[in-house]
């Protein structure tokens, strides 16, 4: 353990007269260093990497910037639990394609560019890392379907989604401090800048 103290937002020093934004940003890294913080991280980078993508950088982030000093530790939890979760995508996959997979890549509007997938991946195996780090449920049902095989998926999944986990952390690790300061500083500008990146996603996700 180090005795390194958690980031306080300055915001925290400040009276109750903060924007929501403010409020909810400060509220996150509160308890981004508490005691439940790893378990819930744990938990949605399971599902992300099984069946549904809730990408859990949205709390590794606050909690390599609360702790800089833990934040490989977080990103191996977010490795060890979402190649967990790959697991149960693979099992889902391989015995449960008609019945649970191609209902949830319908749900979550992949069922197409699951099919893309796997006819694209039978001619280049280098797609398996790659669809791993970008959208691993579907590369884990589609392990299961073609199959690929427990340990190749196993390993697709730490190298493949892996990779995102260790780039924040020693990104975090390195300047979180330093991060947590300019979002202190400049929060407006990095609120509605954040406000419009989720308005063009959903745009571009769903509108188009």
């Amino acid at each position: 353990m180090s005795g390194v103290a958690p980031y306080a937002p300055l915001a925290a020093q400040q009276d109750g007269n903060a924007p929501l934004l403010r409020r909810l940003y400060d509220f996150t890294l509160a308890h981004a260093a508490g005691p439940r913080a790893e378990p819930w991280f744990a938990g949605i980078s399971f599902v992300d990497g099984a069946v549904f993508p809730i990408p859990p950088e949205l709390l590794q982030i606050p909690m390599a910037i609360s702790r800089p000093s833990h934040a490989f530790r977080v990103a191996l939890i977010g490795m060890a639990s979402s190649t967990a979760g790959a697991l149960l995508g693979y099992a889902i996959g391989a015995f449960f394609y008609a019945q649970l997979a191609v209902p949830l890549l319908e749900l979550t509007g992949h069922l197409q560019q699951f099919e893309t997938f796997l006819h694209a991946v039978g001619q280049n195996w280098l797609l398996w890392p790659i669809a791993f780090c970008l959208t691993p449920q579907l590369a884990a049902m589609a392990a299961g379907s073609v199959p690929l095989g427990i340990a190749a998926t196993v390993g697709g999944s730490l190298v493949g989604r892996g990779s995102r986990f260790l780039i924040i952390a020693w990104l975090l690790k390195h300047h979180g401090t330093r991060a947590a300061l300019l979002i202190d500083r400049y929060f407006h500008q990095f609120a509605v800048v954040a406000v419009l990146l989720v308005a063009a996603f959903v745009v571009v996700k769903y509108a188009l």
